[in-house]
């Protein structure tokens, strides 16, 4: 059985096992374990602030395997993206060259630097060992996350975001960043992602201001421009199937696309209910797979079936309500674990 719960401190050494399994382009899972200690204190520190509102907390969780007490993979929340370290990005744009003389127009697409001090909730840092990738572990471990928005929206803001991971090969080369970041920075990609999460700074003092036309980047930049890593494709699926879209931004290090969706309009969020446990099942609970959450001091989630008691609470499955550790009389929220083209009944 799988939960999802936040990261602790005796989690670190897994977590860094996991880190350096990624390989590149996790900018949100550095290969660092001075820094990945940094963002488990500072996580535990977000969990334990009573939040009225976004202020760029850290929110970072992990996936236990009970059966063998194993942390397996991470994800994480960022409230708000900005601040004294801004959000970067570039948008795409067209830009028109009009000549009436020769008739000639030209639509080029060009690559707008854009900074933001004010942004949206980031959702990253998913990374999920090889051989638990089954059984609707990943999805799990994505989407759990908007149950957690859903129950503390005023920790979030209105809107949020993901970048995805964008095309960086085996061995750490990203062709965006070698045709634009490696001329200004002098340095290779993976020190520039690492970089970045210590401290942005270095992107207003060195990164060009000036628009970039994509035509004139090399043609292998080019192809990977809004492109995700082969890994992240089901992921970029998954999201999109939650109510993302492309925002027509793109990370400034290799080129992943950036999507978005407001919070209240993603699926789950959206089909999420709150209800009491009314009864615990003796046996299996016949209906749709959902994803369960607990609140309170020890947050945890995993997957399990759920069905609308008698009353206006939930009946849950024994393994569920074992792996929560939840009794009758305690309260969860719960949705789907997949789209189900339905609403269920008995909302809050």
């Amino acid at each position: 059985m799988m939960i999802v719960r936040p990261v602790r401190l005796e989690d670190l050494d897994r977590v860094f096992e996991l880190a350096t399994a990624a390989n590149y382009g996790l900018t949100s899972l550095p290969r660092d374990r001075e820094m990945l200690r940094r963002r488990v204190r500072e996580s535990m520190h977000s969990f334990q602030k009573q939040a009225e509102r976004p202020g760029g907390e850290l929110y970072v969780f992990v996936m236990e395997d009970l059966d063998t007490h194993v942390v397996v993979g991470t994800s994480c929340v960022v409230s708000k993206v900005g601040g004294f370290q801004p959000f970067w990005a570039y948008r795409i744009e067209t830009c028109v060259h009009k000549c009436d003389t020769l008739g000639i127009r030209k639509d080029i697409s060009t690559l707008k630097l854009v900074r933001e001090h004010s942004g949206p909730s980031e959702i990253g840092g998913l990374f999920l060992g090889r051989e638990y990738r089954k059984h609707g572990n990943g999805r799990l471990l994505s989407l759990f996350r908007f149950l957690f928005m859903a129950e503390s929206p005023e920790r979030f803001e209105p809107t949020v975001i993901a970048e995805m991971r964008g095309v960086v090969e085996s061995n750490g080369i990203s062709p965006f960043w070698e045709a634009i970041g490696r001329h200004f920075f002098d340095i290779d990609y993976p020190s520039a992602d690492l970089l970045s999460v210590m401290d942005k700074r270095f992107i207003a003092d060195l990164m060009p201001t000036c628009p970039i036309y994509i035509p004139l980047l090399p043609q292998s930049a080019q192809e990977v421009i809004g492109k995700v890593h082969q890994r992240t494709e089901p992921a970029l699926k998954m999201l999109l199937d939650e109510g993302f879209d492309y925002t027509g931004m793109i990370d400034i290090f290799e080129g992943g696309p950036v999507i978005s969706c407001p919070l209240a309009e993603i699926r789950i969020v959206n089909e999420s209910r709150s209800a009491e446990v009314e009864a615990i099942a003796s046996g299996a609970v016949e209906t749709l797979p959902c994803i369960i959450a607990r609140f309170g001091e020890d947050f945890r989630a995993c997957a399990g079936d759920v069905a609308l008691g008698e009353a206006s609470g939930v009946i849950v499955p024994p393994e569920a309500a074992a792996a929560l550790d939840i009794r009758e009389g305690d309260r969860v929220r719960f949705a789907p674990l997949r789209p189900s083209g339905r609403r269920p009944e008995n909302p809050t």
